[in-house]
């Protein structure tokens, strides 16, 4: 007879350990399945940030905002050796688009969002500490304000939440491959390879966490749930070695309207290719490297760049679930 779980996940990204973790630390049996590793996609190759979205205060998303600068001071305070706060510099320059008063708005209301604690505190930089920026670009600078943001390594932080619920009772199978499922009246019926043999269970909750291998994972599930409309986005980042010392440079790109962060520049489009064959690609990576030479170019002979990588995700960001019928 098969084994019954409560909650069945698919994916041992952020999403899929948290879920499990959130189930466990519930008191709910939880099994994920995971076919390549622990944070094998995107949450290995992220920007290293736990940050409160100061750029979704320009959309209006007041409440996500609050939201991520909520979950990043629980981050901070739980997780002290994975997560801590790190210095950013905004430099404005005469052809900026955000100008120095929407910064100082936009900024004075992230501080206020994130309760104003010392973690919410910003500034401007004087005139006469610009050149201790890391060769940053003077010329026609007009103002460097300051702020704190959340930075970790993605890749830890997934493992320890994993291992968080494991220790609260939710069990990994890995390697194990997702054959399909089966919404019954009573329970879902999983279908699954592992250890080199295939394997059924049933379970009152099924979770699509495959981040971009969602969709493709729902095409598997019978009778077919409704899935949201879902865009693979991919995420091309480049990594430079070396400088920068006095923190992380938030800067605006002479090209277009995205921003970067050296050490981390990056850069967003749709994939040309399956989630699995996924890299940064020549144009992406020519126009980070362009934006890095705008930008530090006292410094571009001091650092180099390591080798890129690619990574999708969801546009949505969340994954959805199929219940049993009765559920």
């Amino acid at each position: 007879m098969s084994r019954r779980w409560d909650v069945v996940i698919v994916g041992a990204g952020i999403h899929g350990a948290g879920i499990a973790q959130a189930a466990a630390a519930a008191g709910h049996t939880a099994l994920v399945l995971e076919q390549n590793a622990i944070a094998a996609g995107s949450s290995s190759r992220s920007s290293k940030l736990i940050h409160g979205g100061l750029r979704y205060l320009e959309s209006g998303q007041l409440r996500l905002v609050r939201e991520s600068l909520h979950e990043r001071k629980l981050l901070l305070r739980l997780a002290p050796e994975l997560v801590h706060l790190q210095k950013f510099f905004i430099p404005v320059y005469r052809q900026t688009r955000r100008r120095p008063w929407q910064l100082r708005t936009g900024l004075s209301l992230y501080a206020l969002l994130a309760g104003l604690d010392a973690s919410a505190h910003f500034g401007t930089l004087p005139r006469r500490q610009w050149a201790q920026l890391d060769g940053l670009a003077t010329q026609d600078l007009q103002q460097v304000f300051w702020y704190h943001d959340g930075q970790t390594d993605d890749a830890l932080l997934t493992a320890a939440v994993m291992r968080s619920a494991q220790s609260l009772g939710a069990e990994l199978a890995l390697p194990a491959q997702c054959l399909g499922a089966t919404l019954g009246a009573d329970a879902v019926r999983v279908r699954y390879r592992h250890e080199g043999a295939e394997q059924e269970c049933e379970a009152g909750v099924f979770v699509n966490a495959a981040g971009a291998w969602a969709r493709a994972l729902a095409q598997c599930i019978e009778p077919r749930p409704a899935v949201p409309a879902l865009e693979l986005v991919q995420g091309s980042h480049l990594v430079y070695e070396g400088p920068p010392q006095a923190g992380v440079y938030y800067v605006e790109s002479p090209r277009d309207s995205w921003w970067a962060r050296p050490r981390c520049a990056s850069a967003a489009t749709r994939p040309p290719s399956p989630p699995a064959h996924t890299r940064c690609t020549t144009c992406r990576r020519c126009c980070a490297i362009t934006f890095r030479a705008f930008a530090t170019p006292r410094s571009r002979s001091r650092s180099r760049v390591s080798p890129a990588c690619g990574c999708c995700r969801q546009a949505l960001g969340t994954p959805f679930t199929a219940r049993a019928k009765r559920c």
